[in-house]
């Protein structure tokens, strides 16, 4: 009778392998280094952010060069920073765009998800850094160009008949233009915070349509179409839905803030406006995080 075979030993176990990088719990903040390191390191960022500087400041620059030559000036002493900024946001809404569609093109998006995969964290991370961002090199450049009006039209006078105009009432002190502590705040902060609000629905379009080109064509159509439609609108049937699109466009309500309303009444000041437009640009984020939370990517 043969002796049972013996059991095989085992080897001890070996130690477990000790990371020498400490391991910690992820949180907010790791996704917001994580967006401000993705956005300033791309070049995109760099040329729109410039191209958006230059197009305010410059654009504002050469229309009060063109108002000082004037002797009378017949609008408020900041109002001519809408027309630059008015090309300037344009600028703003692309970078919006292509912070979260760039990463759909690239397929870059699965590696984000990927590293951290609360979807809500990376959309929210997406969104902060984009608009701190966006509202401080705007409000820089608001602030350039309403000291440089300022400075250069602050000796106009106005024509006589207009100092009893009502769109210019408080812009008038004997016979001159100044500028009130709230046409500062509306030529600044609120027009910072309007083309903010605008990247970060550009920002929610790309991320609901997943395509530069895409979502880069319906934002110029939400911000250019309805004044354009407006022109168009002729018939006396049709007045007062001309008046109201034209009040409730984006132009306009950027206008508003500036004191020169294409469409409203005197003394509007252009932030009911204002929070009108961050309410769609929360809803359309809802709608962004529920299709980015529904979909496989």
């Amino acid at each position: 009778m043969t002796a049972p075979a013996p059991m095989p030993q085992h080897a001890p176990p070996a130690p477990g392998y000790a990371s020498p990088i400490p391991v910690t719990r992820s949180h907010f903040g790791h996704a917001l280094a994580s967006e401000w390191t993705k956005i300033r390191s791309v070049r995109s960022t760099v040329w729109t952010l410039v191209i958006m500087f230059v197009l305010t400041v410059g654009v504002g620059l050469l229309f009060a060069v063109a108002l000082s030559s004037q002797n009378e000036v017949e609008m408020p002493l900041l109002a001519g920073g809408f027309f630059g900024l008015m090309f300037g946001q344009l600028c703003v809404i692309t970078l919006g765009v292509l912070v979260i569609t760039s990463e759909y093109g690239t397929g870059m998006i699965r590696t984000t998800l990927t590293a951290c995969p609360q979807r809500g964290r990376v959309l929210l991370a997406k969104a902060v850094v984009f608009f701190l961002l966006a509202f401080t090199m705007t409000l820089i450049a608001c602030t350039l160009t309403g000291l440089i009006h300022s400075s250069m039209l602050a000796d106009q006078e106005v024509p006589y008949y207009a100092i009893h105009d009502e769109y210019l009432e408080d812009s008038i002190e004997n016979g001159k233009l100044v500028a009130t502590s709230g046409h500062w705040l509306g030529a600044t902060v609120g027009a910072s915070l309007y083309v903010s609000l605008l990247g970060l629905l550009g920002l929610g379009v790309g991320g609901l349509l997943r395509h530069s080109a895409g979502a880069i064509t319906t934002m110029l159509g939400v911000v250019l179409l309805p004044l354009l439609t407006a022109l168009f609108m002729v018939g006396e049937g049709l007045s007062s839905f001309r008046e109201k699109l034209i009040e409730y466009s984006p132009l306009n309500g950027l206008a508003t803030l500036f004191r020169i309303p294409i469409e409203g009444e005197a003394g509007d000041t252009g932030w009911p406006l204002l929070g009108l437009l961050a309410g769609v640009t929360l809803a359309v984020l809802i709608a962004a995080y529920a299709r980015l939370t529904t979909t496989d990517v």
